[in-house]
């Protein structure tokens, strides 16, 4: 991702309300407007397919979306993005479930064994070579999640439940240079939460760090961490909830509903307060607010990026447009979103945008689109279902 940008000091009120009540020179990457999920055993894993799939295999994507008035499509837009597409399947059959990408042919996903047994965490690498990280048995309702990289070092969260019904959650990581072993590095997490962020954990200063709920009567977050080495966990309370984002950041999770939206800082503990107007639910980066503006009777009616500042306001979206990701302007440039496409089964008939703040245009990326995720400035999404199943993506850090 890229660096740090501060709202500045002595920031003046404008007739947005966005000024900060208090200003720093470095605040943190992206608030939050959904409920966090938890993580929690169950669902989160791939379906066992009887199509025995031939490898897997690179292919290029033959369909070329038709953009509406006033937009690009990728192609025009970026005749150069780093793209690929890959099928939904690894060579002995079961479909493949991406969710980290090193590279657009790189990544580390999902797929059940063979037999349908365990659930298999892979590394599936640019010839379509498959390196088994972990595995984990379907009788525990096995659940992978919070995936993070630095340097060669690959972290994640693991949930599964027991035979009593209790479960318990573990951080794992593994250095993916040859003859790396995956190894735990705790179990004392807490009450993981998570909220399908590119933040929901972070690697600073050689530790691994995630936030968990409080067992408690009032809302309290803890912020815990540990070292990529393993050892005690070090934690710290604070009032109300919170998520993570970029480090040392975190951000109110209650974002994105009326109200303020605050920011902590959990190595100076400096708090940074948003005001937003009531008709407005926000969300910020330190860079850009996602305000989803609401009509007289309560429903969206158009969404606005602005300045925290309250400056350079635009219109990205109107009300049948909305937010694909939690996270705000991706690499400070990029908003992604979707809208209602004719194109595609009933669970792959989205159209994926992009809003590129730089160049103040909309950019069509594909339709027929099903899931939509983003970690690390990469972008991909689902095509079809069944033996139609594939995997696009891209580069977004190769968008000039």
């Amino acid at each position: 991702m890229s660096g740090d940008h501060g709202f500045g000091t002595a920031l003046g009120e404008t007739s947005d309300g966005y000024a900060p009540r208090h200003s720093d020179s470095a605040v943190p990457a992206a608030g939050r407007h959904r409920r966090a999920a938890r993580l929690r055993a169950g669902g989160l894993v791939g379906l066992v397919v009887a199509l025995a799939a031939s490898g897997v295999l690179l292919l290029t994507s033959n369909a070329r979306p038709r953009a509406t008035a006033g937009e690009q499509t990728l192609a025009e837009a970026w005749p150069h993005a780093k793209q690929a597409t890959l099928v939904g399947f690894v060579p002995d059959g079961p479909a493949y479930s991406p969710l980290y990408f090193l590279d657009t042919r790189t990544s580390v996903g999902t797929a059940p064994s063979r037999d349908g047994e365990y659930i298999r965490l892979l590394l599936r690498g640019r010839d379509g070579t498959l390196r088994e990280l972990h595995r984990l048995p379907y009788r525990d309702s096995p659940q992978f999640g919070g995936f993070t990289l630095a340097g060669d070092t690959l972290a994640w969260a693991e949930s599964t439940i027991g035979p009593e019904g209790s479960g318990a959650t573990r951080m794992w990581a593994i250095d993916l240079g040859p003859g790396g072993a995956p190894h735990a590095l705790t179990s004392d997490t807490g009450d993981v939460a998570f909220f399908n962020s590119d933040y929901d954990t972070v690697i600073a200063d050689g530790r691994l760090h995630w936030v968990a709920v409080a067992p408690s009567q009032d809302p309290v977050t803890e912020a815990r961490s540990v070292a990529l080495t393993g050892g005690p966990v070090t934690r710290r309370d604070l009032a109300g909830g919170w998520a993570m984002t970029r480090w040392p950041w975190l951000v109110s999770a209650g974002a994105g509903q009326a109200g303020p939206t605050r920011l902590h800082n959990l190595v100076s503990g400096q708090e940074v307060t948003i005001g937003g107007p009531a008709t407005e639910l926000v969300t910020c980066s330190p860079s850009w607010c996602r305000a989803l503006v609401l009509a007289g009777d309560g429903s969206p009616s158009r969404t606005d990026l602005v300045r925290p500042d309250g400056t350079d306001r635009r219109r990205i979206a109107g009300s049948t447009t909305t937010a694909a990701l939690i996270d705000v302007a991706v690499l400070d440039r990029f908003e992604v979103l979707t809208r209602a496409g004719a194109e595609g089964p009933p669970t792959s008939s989205q159209e994926l945008l992009l809003y590129d703040v730089k160049q103040r245009r909309t950019v069509l990326v594909a339709t027929a689109v099903g899931m939509v995720l983003c970690r690390a400035g990469v972008l991909w999404w689902s095509t079809g279902d069944n033996e139609a199943l594939a995997w696009h993506v891209l580069d977004l850090r190769t968008l000039r």
